[in-house]
């Protein structure tokens, strides 16, 4: 499965050491023409086939004629911001994410450490379509170097916020309970939390990649960090996936609280110190809009997907901004999704308001989110959205990404976009009650032609 971020799929089942050379050599040819120079950035999580995976794209990417700076087993946007940090032409990311274990993929980063946006991603495909890759000579073969720094300088990049206080948070001396699904997040997060004077109950910090549970950190896959909780009376739990890109909360109380309330947190912190544009997705939570408007700034939503946020990020200067599957964004530290830096934000929260977590996520509000898949419509999907807005005339349209409708005076909102490797329409609809959220569902379904 290729799309604009990079390519995935299952290990040997479309998915090989060939199908990765290929792209990697494409991706050195493309940042070789790009520049600035020729050094590429390689890392990855922990997955079992992640070791194979990334000697491929190394010898793919010396074969272009590239430089290879490999920061081993790190999180996604420790290698994003090592790319930064050195100037490179870009990195690769060699990780599936959340996706399960006999997934993997390659992430595709830019010079400035962001994924590769819509423009760029064509300008590489034209390169990897054009015919053949270019290749070095044998005198022009890239080199290769080990930085075992990356994730020292990450950590050290997150304690160097302005508005962190990280003397108030060691004299909280949190007890936090950490869950890092045997992924990347063993390398980074032990480190953050003892340099944030925290002691910590940890589970499934092995950098193995053998997954004790779906690695996908929403509220029903965390039950043995909520018991961890519980056991060791922790003031927060923290959960992450195999990137370490995404985080989850359990509360005090030992209840993961919902991958939504991450943002909507650490966003609230953030707001405290500095106003600014706050910037999430189409498919976000409402709770997002509350925020801005307790905070007195403007909500501003992009299309779906990290690299459209970064991007209006940017556009707007905003102060804080990410997607509500626990993906926070900072300007401050770099404008990629980052698990350890929205774990000092929620601390730094935590130590400011002196209020344990279910009280402050309790302040945030609460919605009711309800997911549907529907058979994709045999007409064309503008004649559809066309169809849909004429429906619901008091309904705000936003077409960036399918079609968003909002009810500000209901607090409701419905999200209708394609499937990229589906043949479906993916339905989000968000109120109140998990009934009105239904009821919405199934209106739309009703007016949805067939």
């Amino acid at each position: 499965m290729v799309s604009v971020s990079g390519v995935r799929g299952r290990v040997g089942d479309g998915l090989t050491p060939e199908v990765i050379a290929w792209f990697a050599a494409a991706f050195g040819a493309y940042a070789r023409r790009r520049g600035p120079g020729n050094t590429v950035v390689i890392g990855r999580d922990s997955r079992v086939s992640g070791a194979m995976f990334a000697r491929a794209a190394t010898a793919a990417l010396q074969a272009a004629g590239c430089d290879v700076v490999d920061v081993g087993i790190a999180p996604t946007p420790s290698v994003q911001l090592a790319v930064e940090e050195l100037g490179a032409a870009g990195g690769l990311a060699v990780t599936a994410s959340h996706n399960p274990i006999e997934w993997n993929a390659l992430k595709f980063i830019g010079p400035t450490g962001m994924f590769l946006d819509g423009d760029e991603s064509a300008e590489m495909r034209a390169v990897r379509e054009g015919g053949e890759i270019p290749r070095a000579t044998w005198q022009e073969l890239g080199g290769w170097r080990e930085d075992a720094g990356a994730v020292e300088r990450h950590v050290a990049r997150i304690l160097a916020i302005p508005f962190l206080d990280v003397e108030r948070i060691r004299a909280m001396r949190f007890h936090v309970a950490l869950d890092c699904v045997r992924g990347a997040g063993g390398t980074i997060f032990p480190r953050l939390l003892e340099a944030l004077g925290c002691t910590v109950a940890a589970i499934n910090l092995e950098t193995d990649g053998l997954f004790p549970r779906e690695p996908e950190p929403v509220a029903e896959n965390l039950g043995e960090l909520e018991a961890l909780v519980r056991q060791s009376g922790a003031a927060v739990g923290l959960a992450t996936d195999p990137d370490v890109d995404r985080l989850s909360l359990v509360s005090e109380e030992g209840k993961a609280i919902g991958e939504d309330y991450t943002l909507a947190l650490a966003s609230t912190l953030v707001l405290r110190h500095r106003k600014g544009p706050l910037v999430t997705n189409l498919s976000t939570s409402r709770l997002m809009d509350d925020v801005a408007e307790r905070a007195g700034v403007p909500l501003v939503r992009a299309a779906v997907g990290e690299i459209n946020v970064a991007r209006r990020m940017q556009a707007e200067r905003a102060t804080v901004g990410g997607e509500g599957n626990g993906g926070v964004i900072l300007p401050d530290v770099h404008l990629t999704r980052d698990a350890p830096v929205a774990a000092a934000l929620i601390l730094q929260l935590l130590a400011e308001t002196g209020q344990p977590l279910s009280r402050l996520a309790a302040g945030i509000g609460r919605y009711d989110i309800v997911k549907e898949k529907l058979p994709r419509p045999a007409q064309p999907l503008d004649a559809v959205y066309d169809a849909l807005a004429a429906r619901f005339p008091e309904a705000e349209a936003d077409r960036q990404d399918g079609l968003r409708l909002s009810w500000a005076a209901r607090k409701a909102w419905a999200h209708l976009r394609p499937s990229g490797t589906e043949p479906i329409v993916r339905i989000i609809c968000e109120a109140p009650t998990r009934e009105e959220a239904q009821g919405l569902v199934e209106t739309l379904r009703e007016a949805l032609p067939a």
